[in-house]
């Protein structure tokens, strides 16, 4: 019996994590490639609708101390998030709250040009919610049934009188 809640929670989490990247893989996104010279900047635009959490990734295959700057323009051109990137890979995540087009702007602020590959779109987080809760039951489960086995498990001791 106690196995059992085990592998509940395991299969509830499992089920629950292919379930988010099934929802996480089916929203909307765009991919650029692009060589930003020194002091150049580059704009990728998506169409969002509703209100939810976008986000943005960027990867610098050929990285040696680069920067970038990168802001996130609502639909009238309004900076929702702005940040300065100096890793070789990042992901960032803002709000959203109007339907639109919004802008993702970057700039190469160092002194080399920089190969980047970038990723935007929308999370769908709104949609993750049943997922996480069956992540969380499961997870949950699987700490309840490692805890009373944990407190039920017994060590035998040796003998204290040894020869």
């Amino acid at each position: 019996m106690k196995h059992l809640g085990m592998k509940i929670g395991f299969v509830l989490a499992v089920i629950g994590i292919v379930w988010t990247s099934l929802i996480f893989n089916e929203t909307e996104k765009i991919y650029n490639s692009v060589l930003l010279e020194k002091s150049n900047s580059f704009e990728t635009k998506i169409e969002f609708t509703g209100s939810d959490i976008g986000y943005y990734k960027f990867y610098m295959p050929e990285f040696s101390g680069n920067e970038i700057f990168v802001q996130v323009l609502d639909t009238k051109n309004n900076i929702i998030q702005e940040q300065k990137i100096q890793t070789k890979m990042s992901v960032g995540y803002f709000d959203f709250s109007k339907n639109g087009m919004h802008t993702l702007k970057i700039t190469n602020i160092s002194k080399d040009t920089i190969n980047l590959q970038m990723e935007l779109g929308n999370t769908n987080s709104q949609k993750m919610f049943p997922s996480g809760i069956m992540i969380l039951v499961g997870a949950v489960l699987i700490i309840i049934t490692s805890y009373f086995k944990i407190k039920n498990y017994k060590i035998e001791q040796p003998e204290a009188n040894i020869s």
